[in-house]
């Protein structure tokens, strides 16, 4: 008999699997921060989903949407053209958790209008877990959601359409939507020759007896498989917004013709792709010749999603690191009792700790919107920001996890290498940093005296904290310059600090102090652990980050 090749040694000295942990209750920072936006009522429902995000199973159906990638289907057999995305069933498994967990509609009424309350912050808290187990699925969800802030500037389309999306049922079938027990909605805006310059789409749109016909291409479509789109084309009003329906009211299958599937670095469970529009069947929404404007409505929803994603992966990095130094002995001692591996962990743990309590900071004004005109106004101004921030700040922050494991961080078996290609889309999806900083000084400049009261806002809140008088002072005059658009990268990431700073300030003071200390007063460092944090402080982080 052959002895087996793996019979020579032991396997000792490995961290055992990081699953089948309550991504809610093992998170003291996420528990504070979403009692402090106030939605401390939410917390036996956040319980129950932490515990079946964070299980064995779901982690595992993750790793099989990951390594079975979307295949496109152009014709069936007989040569008829189809264009149906084919996906693993671990796909169709986490859509459909997370539909059943209203992730793509519970900040709505089943009528389409704002639910209130503390729905925003509820549902970043679950969409904050998901993106910790599996974030290319949330794409198509997140777009669900923020396209009914577009249709409502059509009432009679969201009429019809909202009591389908309203549903918590996940509809995979590739069939006409009003006849499905719940949809999902995807968006193309991009073309070759325009990308982020919309006003550049040549598409065009011919008006019919029955709605338009849209003719042309995007270089993007996000999600094909998706049961409709909204996108952009010239009618003769100028750009306009439309739905886009994979049937034609006749039940025949819509002339949106898929060219190929992204192969992109990441997001690797969900499909993008290029597609021609062959006289493809639409209906409008909003107004004729506003469709950035009608559009924007919806970008804003998926910013704010782009950056509670981009925190549950920095989460999930900094979680798996803690976990396995807790486990793995280096030099006759536990990684983490290493002083240089727990400046490491401390110091990321308190990015964390700002980042959770900002996102859900900025969810509290997204609740309040309708209630509050300062809430308005901090949404629009600080919604940029913190994108930028906290999008671009992601993939440095996951390759530092990754390096915390080792070679088992880089290698595929792991999640942390899932993570970091994953980390990247969220800061250039839905507009790049150099965006996200030109949409800041627009909204300066439209509304001064809303982002003066804002800023004025920041500055009490943090009042006190170390160097957060000295950020704000620079941030006015940054902004008051007529050099601002040169120096709109530094001053934007200082606004987003600063909002950090008073963020959790208001969850967790302590913290607030400490990263207020090595962020505001002094320059961060490049390097995480690049910074002197007493021993009690760092005993307390980590404690903090992971019982």
């Amino acid at each position: 008999m052959t002895p087996s090749s793996f019979a020579t040694h032991e396997v000792f000295n490995q961290s055992p699997p990081f699953e089948d942990v309550n991504l809610f209750t093992a998170d003291r920072p996420l528990i504070e921060a979403v009692k402090a936006n106030g939605a401390a009522g939410a917390e036996q429902e956040l319980a129950a989903f932490g515990a079946l995000w964070g299980s064995a199973a779901m982690a595992e159906q993750g790793r099989l949407a990951n390594e079975n990638t979307p295949k496109l289907r152009s014709f069936d057999a007989k040569g008829f053209r189809r264009d149906v995305v084919e996906f693993h069933p671990a796909y169709h498994q986490m859509m459909a958790r997370s539909v059943e967990a209203g992730l793509h509609n519970s900040t709505w009424t089943p009528q389409g209008r704002p639910a209130g309350g503390s729905s925003e912050v509820v549902r970043a808290a679950k969409f904050y877990m998901a993106s910790q187990v599996e974030s290319g699925h949330l794409c198509p969800i997140t777009m669900t959601r923020a396209s009914v802030a577009a249709l409502a500037l059509q009432p009679d389309l969201l009429t019809k359409a909202m009591p389908v999306i309203a549903t918590d049922a996940y509809d995979p079938a590739f069939a006409p939507w009003w006849g499905k027990r719940g949809m999902t909605l995807g968006m193309g805006m991009t073309e070759k020759q325009g990308g982020t310059d919309v006003r550049a789409n040549m598409t065009t749109a011919e008006r019919t007896s029955d709605g338009y016909r849209i003719t042309g291409h995007k270089w993007f479509m996000s999600a094909p498989m998706c049961d409709a789109f909204l996108v952009l084309a010239q009618a003769d009003e100028g750009l306009t917004c439309f739905f886009m329906p994979r049937f034609a009211p006749d039940g025949s299958v819509n002339a949106i013709q898929f060219q190929r599937l992204k192969d992109k670095l990441g997001n690797r469970s969900n499909a993008s792709s290029e597609v021609e529009f062959v006289g493809a069947y639409a209906e409008r929404v909003g107004e004729a010749g506003r469709g950035i404007s009608t559009i924007i409505q919806m970008v804003q929803l998926t910013r704010q999603d782009c950056a509670i994603s981009s925190a549950g992966l920095m989460r999930s990095g900094l979680a798996h690191a803690l976990h396995h130094s807790r486990h793995r002995s280096v030099f006759q001692k536990h990684l983490a009792d290493q002083p240089l591996m727990q400046a490491v962990l401390a110091d990321m743990a308190l990015h964390v700790e700002a980042t959770v309590a900002l996102v859900m900071r900025l969810c509290r004004a997204f609740d309040r919107i309708h209630e509050d005109p300062m809430e308005a106004a901090y949404m629009r101004l600080l919604t940029p920001a913190i994108k930028y921030w906290v999008c671009k700040s992601a993939p440095p922050f996951l390759y530092e996890a990754m390096e915390c494991l080792g070679g088992n961080g880089y290698v595929e078996d792991g999640i942390l290498a899932r993570h970091f290609r994953e980390s990247p889309v969220n800061a250039i999806w839905e507009g790049s940093g150099n965006v996200m900083c030109l949409d800041v000084l627009r909204a300066l400049s439209r509304e001064a005296d809303a982002a003066t009261a804002v800023l004025k806002t920041l500055a009490d809140e943090t009042r006190g904290l170390p160097g957060a008088a000295e950020s704000g002072a620079a941030i006015s005059q940054a902004f008051r310059g007529g050099d601002s658009e040169r120096i709109a990268r530094l001053a934007v990431e200082k606004l987003a600090l600063l909002a950090a700073a008073a963020a959790l300030n208001a969850v967790a003071p302590d913290q607030a102090e400490l990263f207020a200390a090595t962020r505001l007063a002094a320059v961060h460092q490049s390097m995480y652990g690049a910074i002197d944090l007493d021993p009690t402080a760092i005993r307390a982080l980590l404690e903090r980050t992971l019982p």
